[in-house]
């Protein structure tokens, strides 16, 4: 990982890649080593344009997020079923499982991490209306997705960042605060995924 205490990677420069099994395409934020299999984790938002099934990626650990569209369903092959249907709607499932979307009512367009099984990653949907304190400790990256408004991040060793919806930032071995740059209005929150990656071995 980057030495770096808060690295921003931009919408823009994320890397279009079709899917494992050529089914969609999806856009690469981050992938960790680079290049290679297996990636230790990756980062992408994907465009669901039709409904089918999902690559199968068996050694990870596997979270979704909604962030455009009306919503998919998702069923596994071992008969559980899940749904997406609001903006910033969470769900987390293995990947070793078989699974088959179907959209709700056109395409959609979702965030994944992906997370080897060696390591844990603990994720949430965080809604705000002003600011929230985050960190990351020693053997720890906190991932930072702004979900439907812009947001600054700041660390205590004072580097500010702006993130427009959809960029990703990394935070390393510090602490800090996001806050949104709005006005804050009491009823509308701010809602920003979160990821704090733990690893079990050196980097």
């Amino acid at each position: 990982m980057p030495n770096s205490k808060l690295q921003v990677i931009r919408r823009a420069s994320f890397t279009a890649t079709p899917w494992k099994n050529g089914g969609g395409i999806t856009h690469e934020a981050l992938r960790v080593p680079p290049s290679g299999d297996p990636f230790r984790f990756r980062v992408s938002v994907a465009h669901i344009d039709a409904s089918g099934p999902f690559s199968e990626f068996a050694e990870y650990q596997r979270k979704m997020v909604l962030l455009k569209g009306a919503g998919i369903d998702l069923g596994f092959g071992d008969g559980v079923q899940k749904s997406l249907r609001k903006v910033g709607e969470l769900l987390e499932f293995d990947g070793a499982l078989a699974a088959h979307c179907e959209l709700v009512n056109g395409p959609c367009v979702d965030l994944n991490l992906m997370v080897l099984k060696s390591d844990s990653a603990a994720v949430r949907v965080e809604r705000f209306i002003e600011s929230v304190a985050v960190s990351a400790a020693r053997n720890e990256t906190l991932l930072i997705f702004p979900i439907d408004r812009k947001i600054t991040v700041q660390i205590t060793a004072g580097k500010t960042a702006t993130l427009e919806p959809w960029d990703l930032a990394l935070m390393s071995q510090c602490a800090g605060r996001i806050s949104r740059l709005e006005s804050a209005k009491t009823s509308v929150s701010t809602s920003v995924f979160l990821a704090t990656l733990k690893f079990v071995s050196g980097e």
